[in-house]
């Protein structure tokens, strides 16, 4: 089964998105379901991880809403409140519905630097375990030796970097980010994502061979068992078409290891979420 292992939905409103700025007007519109679905029957995808966008129970209650309507919604990586004393009450909310599959917060956008490492997120993502729930690590590569503490934390709970941690593609300044995506990398228990890698490059001017640098790290340092592809859609749609984004692992993995293409595309990420087929 091949799995686009990260993306998103939304209903587009101007205050809920400020995010989204004029660079990306293209995204200034709702993203639903009926869209997606053309784009992953054209690449060969029997369906999508959704992912979180917005930091409320709200938006985890309708994606799985979305889910149970859409068969192409393999998994949903929600949020709830991990720094909440009744964090485990939100998880029994959703964690009956079998597509919530992990949990995700966006630390990226925290002023704290080490907010991974905050004693009550700590122990919000301690509860995970209990309800076999991957959590999804949304970080910059600035983050990336405080996650390798955080993850050190917790040798049994499943993890997943989204991203690749935002590697500096644009500028090519690769070292310290290889430094801590090796770091990171040496715990078994850490997945990562083949995704959003357009976006970290020139929107412009990018060429495959900018991104190949840094998906030879990623492959060197997790291997191709604990690789997946994802294309970030739509957020990708402000560097490239769907299919590019997709394209440019795809060719990848052909041009250097033909073996590794089953799992990146979604033996991983089926294994990973213990995904079914609708």
């Amino acid at each position: 089964m091949q799995v686009d292992a990260h993306q998103h939905f939304w209903i587009y409103r101007p205050d809920e998105y400020g995010w989204i700025d004029d660079s990306m007007a293209a995204l200034r519109r709702d993203f639903l379901p009926h869209d997606l679905g053309p784009e992953l029957a054209r690449e060969g995808f029997h369906g999508s991880v959704a992912v979180q966008t917005r930091q409320t129970l709200e938006e985890t209650r309708w994606l799985l809403e979305l889910a149970a309507r859409s068969p192409s919604i393999l998994g949903v990586v929600g949020w709830v409140d991990l720094r909440s004393q009744d964090v485990r009450s939100q998880i029994k909310t959703f964690a009956q519905n079998p597509k919530l599959v992990g949990i995700r917060h966006i630390v990226q956008a925290e002023p704290d630097d080490r907010f991974l490492l905050q004693p009550d997120f700590l122990r919000g993502v301690s509860v995970l375990e209990e309800f076999d729930l991957a959590y999804d690590i949304l970080i910059y590569t600035r983050h990336l030796p405080v996650a390798a503490e955080f993850v050190e934390r917790f040798p049994r709970q499943r993890f997943v970097l989204d991203h690749l941690a935002k590697p500096p593609i644009k500028s090519g300044e690769i070292n310290s980010w290889a430094e801590g995506i090796r770091r990171l990398a040496a715990f078994p228990n850490v997945f990562a994502k083949l995704s959003g890698l357009v976006t970290e490059a020139d929107w412009q001017q990018w060429k495959p061979e900018h991104i190949s640098p840094f998906l030879d790290v990623a492959f060197e340092s997790f291997g191709a068992d604990r690789l997946m592809i994802g294309s970030d859609w739509p957020v990708c749609l402000a560097a490239a078409p769907y299919a590019l984004a997709v394209g440019v692992v795809k060719d990848y993995v052909l041009k250097h290891q033909a073996e590794w293409r089953d799992g990146v595309l979604g033996e991983n990420a089926t294994r990973f979420w213990r995904l079914t087929a609708s």
